[in-house]
């Protein structure tokens, strides 16, 4: 049976003709097109640490974070002062005994982070999640459709303005990057945190990256993780906390990276998706 943890409350995209990339921003973006898509039901926020307690609890799932020799994960770490923004490693470390339920290290645990994102977590974790909720991961140009709560074309999943009216939409980087934050602390935050876009969808920006079924089909030059890239590499989509306008400009439904299906770092999640029976849109 599946936990009451893992059916997350979903939102039904409707099917149509969306616009998705950009012509205007990194390369991988392009180009700029029209995509006839079906009717879908997406989760409204990301998986979070409770829902794949639950999973974990159920299933006895062990993360590939946590099967590494040695096990451990990639792990945010604020600079003194300003670094080459070209050497990511000056920022990210390999942290022994990191894994979703300790995200900074052996030291740390997820308590009172119920309701945050789950991160530290690998393509083949999110799939096996969404198997056992009866989900599945959305398609990448699923994500983006939804990503733009119905805003046809436009830069953010709010509007062409990154902050309208001075306010702050979405959980990305503010201050100097990657040594100097306005939030003591940058990482995750919980889920519903900032306004959710036209869809009722939460944390579709920033906050964490969200991996997507389909596999990415160009070369993403993102210094996003500390993990070499390998061969086969899928393609993310959302942006996170350490998104910043000098480095890594990527909080907007358009954008995109490719990482190989085993990395995990402090700010990799996930969210699901599922199909429609044919008649009239409503969730099964």
């Amino acid at each position: 049976m599946i936990a009451a943890a893992a059916t997350a409350a979903m939102a039904v995209i409707p099917g149509g003709s969306y616009h998705l990339g950009s012509d205007d921003h990194y390369a991988e973006e392009r180009p700029a097109r029209r995509v006839e898509m079906a009717s879908f039901a997406i989760d409204i926020g990301p998986v979070t640490n409770a829902a794949f307690a639950a999973f974990v609890t159920a299933t006895g799932w062990v993360t590939t974070a946590e099967r590494l020799q040695p096990a451990g994960s990639a792990v945010f770490t604020m600079t003194s002062g300003p670094v080459d923004l070209a050497r990511p490693d000056r920022w990210w470390r390999f942290v022994e005994g990191a894994a979703w339920r300790r995200p900074e290290g052996p030291a740390s645990s997820v308590e009172g982070r119920d309701d945050h994102p789950v991160v530290h977590v690998s393509f083949e974790d999110a799939q096996a999640y969404a198997a056992w909720a009866g989900k599945r991961l959305p398609t990448e140009a699923e994500w983006e459709a939804a990503a733009r709560g119905g805003l046809d074309g436009a830069v953010y999943a709010w509007g062409d303005e990154f902050a309208p009216n001075g306010s702050v939409m979405a959980n990305v980087w503010r201050g100097a990057f990657p040594w100097w934050s306005e939030r003591p602390s940058p990482g995750t935050s919980p889920v519903g945190a900032y306004c959710a876009n036209g869809y009722g969808l939460f944390d579709m920006i920033g906050n964490v990256w969200e991996w997507t079924a389909d596999r990415f089909d160009r070369q993403a030059i993102c210094g996003c993780s500390a993990t070499a890239i390998g061969e086969i590499r899928q393609a993310l989509k959302g942006g996170s906390f350490l998104c910043a306008g000098e480095y890594c400009a990527r909080y907007r439904p358009a954008a995109r990276i490719g990482l190989p299906r085993e990395t995990s770092t402090a700010h990799i999640g996930f969210r699901c998706a599922r199909d429609l029976p044919s008649g009239p849109e409503s969730i099964p």
